[in-house]
């Protein structure tokens, strides 16, 4: 998330050769994730910045932020809706700003989200239908978090049955402390904090408990499964909430237990 001192702590803890997602959050507004993205990426990182369609003004805008970003070398994305009440202008959903990213083809790699456990205002057909739509204008498509593996995998099934071109990113949580969460969801801003945590409160739930969270047990589950053809699951994203040293240090540790066997 772009909050001040994020920068220093990526450089600190982070190495360059982990790809980064940028989030946006209306407190700091679009602009703060696009700096904050192209600052990354003059430190060499690969950088995807997170874009919600709900604070683009329009195509025009929309065709600006594509031309900010390739001038600063960023030629990945990751396009959501958002949950602003108000939009800033004339788009309201993701395809909207699909639309115009594919037509400048500034990108080679774009990503959207996807909801195993369904969308706490959105039904599952209207889900459906939406990923219908923006999978040919996407890459992947990264899942929210979800803590039950065997969820997660049949949708990624369905995904790859109906959209067999669009790549599965499972989005995990990174060891987080309830007391670093509180202080993220107040960071993001009053409005939207209590919106995130009315959207996730079984995740909420999962996150605050006593002694943080470890997603360990989760991996484990997703570990005999990676591999199948018909899931199409290529990677493996950390939410990490700021979190930077804690979750470097934890996949720090799980790389070397994996490279011990």
């Amino acid at each position: 998330m772009p909050f001040r001192g994020t920068e220093n702590a990526v450089l600190d803890h982070v190495p360059a050769e982990v790809p980064l997602t940028v989030t946006v959050t209306e407190a700091k507004g679009l602009e703060a994730t696009l700096d904050l993205s192209s600052a990354l990426r003059a430190h060499g990182y690969q950088v995807s910045p997170h874009i919600a369609a709900r604070m683009v003004k329009n195509e025009t805008h929309a065709e600006d932020i594509a031309t900010q970003l390739a001038d600063a070398g960023i030629d990945r994305v990751f396009v959501i809706g958002g949950d602003a009440p108000v939009p800033v202008g004339e788009f309201t959903e993701a395809l909207d700003v699909l639309r115009v990213f594919a037509d400048t083809g500034t990108f080679q790699r774009t990503g959207i989200g996807g909801y195993p456990e369904g969308h706490a205002k959105i039904g599952n057909r209207e889900l459906d239908t939406a990923l219908a739509a923006k999978a040919p204008l996407a890459t992947h498509v990264i899942t929210q978090i979800c803590f039950d593996a065997k969820t997660t995998l049949d949708w990624a099934r369905r995904v790859y049955r109906d959209h067999p071109e669009l790549e599965v990113t499972i989005g995990v949580p990174a060891p987080v402390s309830r007391q670093k969460l509180m202080r993220i969801a107040g960071g993001i801003g009053l409005g939207q904090s209590a919106r995130f945590l009315r959207k996730q409160q079984n995740v909420i739930r999962k996150l605050i408990r006593p002694g943080g969270y470890r997603p360990d047990k989760l991996l484990r589950a997703f570990e005999p499964r990676l591999g199948e053809p018909d899931l199409n699951i290529t990677g493996i994203h950390l939410f990490t909430f700021n979190e930077l040293h804690g979750a470097e240090a934890w996949r720090q540790a799980l790389l070397a237990r994996l490279d011990a066997g």
